[in-house]
């Protein structure tokens, strides 16, 4: 989407950048001491879902947490907007397996009033470490709205 926008010649820019890493073994301890208060705590129903049907779910909830902070660094930066709860930002699989973000509540409000109009987000892990990578975008030629992918 961003590189049809820059192709046509829309204005895009990156209006914001989280990046976050989170050790798997910590979340592998917390998930053995509070199982289901933790996922329902930390991740939406739909996450849940997906990193109960994975073998090694504490690196997918690792992975959801990372993207979740990212999210919030690049959404909060300075802290003025606010409060932004865990189940604000949902982890999607999209098309192929490319992960996306949607964003609900405080972070949906925080990214309209950013201007954000498309999310990029990355994800890795490994048995070790889980981590992601968040980018705003604004300006590519829109309606100003943030998509609802996003």
């Amino acid at each position: 989407m961003v590189q049809r926008a820059v192709e046509r010649g829309f204005p895009v820019s990156v209006l914001a950048v989280g990046i976050d890493i989170v050790d798997v073994s910590r979340v592998a301890r917390i998930l053995e001491r509070f199982p289901e208060r933790a996922m329902e705590r930390i991740l939406t129903d739909a996450e849940r879902r997906y990193c109960h049907s994975m073998a090694f779910r504490e690196q997918h909830v690792a992975a959801r947490i990372a993207a979740k902070e990212a999210a919030y660094k690049a959404l909060v930066g300075d802290g003025e907007d606010g409060f932004i709860v865990w189940q604000d930002v949902e982890v999607h699989r999209g098309t192929a397996g490319k992960p996306r973000l949607e964003f609900r509540g405080r972070a949906r409000e925080s990214a309209r009033n950013l201007g954000v109009t498309n999310v990029l987000v990355s994800l890795t892990h490994t048995a070790a470490q889980a981590a992601a990578v968040v980018v705003l975008i604004g300006g590519d030629g829109g309606n100003g709205e943030l998509p609802s992918a996003c």
